[in-house]
């Protein structure tokens, strides 16, 4: 039996919302002795700014909103002239908080509870990781936020301004869609490119092999391959990162499945799986000779977001859909699968996503799409094979060569479970 009176069962859930939102940010507060306000002072606010909140829908005043912020600005301001520790400045960082912590409690009576508690979950974030935001900071490059500006112009200046239309031969081209791919691994390459920049060579293979394999994995695995040839007594550790890499491109091209074409993600996953899983196995095996890595090179990876690279990709990936759909009106299967291997040679994302794309409209069934997505990815593992071999010489092939050609023999066998 209830106790609670139905017509105050939703202020009541509100208001605890509320609260519990102000105990989240007030104990990372609480935490700083810095701080001008902790656990109690911001719990009050919460629950303010949803009475205020409340007030103003009773009263049809919508000022009264603005009335509870000036309240709370007015609080702070004499808070701040009345304490004697204000000798030197602190910063702005705990009002801030209050200002949204008291939007955040107004939110929540408005009906944006859910919206209200992921933004107080991401606020609480801000504010408990401020070391490690501030060494962010001071590692990135003007480089590195040339990077990111460059994608946020791919992503919202370019993307919204293109056309979504079916264009060109078999109406294989759709602006909107290619660009929207560019975008798609750009900002992996990107997120890659920047834990590389940031996290640097000190975490060792494990760390330059995954976020390398996120980059570029070609760039990885060249790169690597000249420095086992340079220094003899790191062939290991090159052959460990470049086999990590190598996992790291069937994870990324996974997870771009999955946002592509979701309907293909569970057979890409098991023949990924297939290879993914012996490749760790040998990364595994070979673990010991890290303790041998000193200082590991960085991959010299290209700003992923440089226009010049995102048009070069979404030519290339444009011209690959094109390639495929009129191999596969002439050809037929066969067709698509020539296209994928000889695209998929040096870039693989491109042979991956142009499969993806034709499945989506219909002119491939998934079988085939599956067989030419790991075509694709076999005949890159090949082209890097031949990096190794050319480049790393024969003792880094003895140590990298069994772990690729197991990836390889382990995506053959995945596709004949498929």
């Amino acid at each position: 039996m209830s106790f609670v009176v139905p017509e105050l069962a939703t202020p009541l859930e509100a208001f605890a919302t509320a609260l519990g939102i102000g105990l989240l940010i007030g104990m990372e507060r609480e935490r700083r002795p810095d701080s001008a306000a902790g656990l109690r002072t911001f719990s009050l606010v919460a629950m303010l700014g949803c009475l205020f909140a409340l007030l103003g829908d009773k009263t049809g005043g919508p000022w009264m909103l603005a009335v509870g912020l000036l309240v709370v600005s007015a609080a702070m301001i004499a808070s701040n002239f009345s304490s004697q520790q204000e000798e030197q400045y602190r910063g702005f960082t705990s009002e801030a908080a209050i200002i949204v912590t008291y939007g955040l409690g107004a939110a929540v009576w408005h009906g944006y509870a859910t919206l209200a508690v992921m933004l107080a979950i991401a606020t609480t974030i801000l504010l408990y990781f401020k070391a490690e935001l501030k060494q962010f900071s001071q590692r990135t490059t003007p480089k590195d936020i040339n990077s990111i500006l460059q994608f946020a112009v791919l992503s919202f200046v370019i993307l919204p301004i293109l056309p979504s239309q079916d264009f060109g031969p078999y109406d294989a081209i759709n602006p909107r869609q290619v660009w929207w791919m560019v975008v798609l691994i750009s900002g992996l390459a990107l997120a890659g490119y920047l834990a590389l920049r940031i996290i640097g060579a000190r975490h060792g293979a494990a760390v330059l092999g995954i976020f390398g394999g996120l980059a570029s994995s070609t760039a990885t695995t060249m790169m690597f391959s000249r420095h086992a040839r340079d220094h003899a007594d790191l062939v290991r550790m090159a052959a460990i990162v470049i086999l990590i890499a190598n996992v790291m491109v069937m994870i990324r091209l996974w997870l771009v499945a999955g946002v592509v074409a979701p309907h293909l993600s569970k057979p890409i996953a098991i023949v990924f799986l297939c290879g993914i899983v012996p490749g760790v196995a040998v990364a595994l095996y070979s673990w010991k000779a890290l303790s041998a890595a000193e200082n590991l090179p960085m991959p010299e990876v290209k700003n992923p977001t440089e226009l010049k690279t995102a048009f070069s990709f979404g030519l290339l990936y444009a011209a690959v859909l094109l390639a495929s759909a009129w191999l596969q009106d002439i050809a037929g299967n066969s067709g698509l699968y020539i296209v994928a291997l000889v695209s998929g040679l040096t870039d693989a994302d491109a042979s991956v996503l142009s499969t993806l794309r034709m499945f989506n409209l219909e002119k491939i069934p998934g079988g085939e799409a599956v067989i030419a997505v790991t075509l694709a990815l076999m005949a890159n593992l090949v082209f890097k094979i031949g990096l190794v071999l050319s480049i790393g010489g024969g003792k880094l092939t003895r140590h990298a060569l069994p772990g690729l050609l197991a990836i390889g023999g382990g995506m053959a066998a995945g596709l004949l479970i498929v």
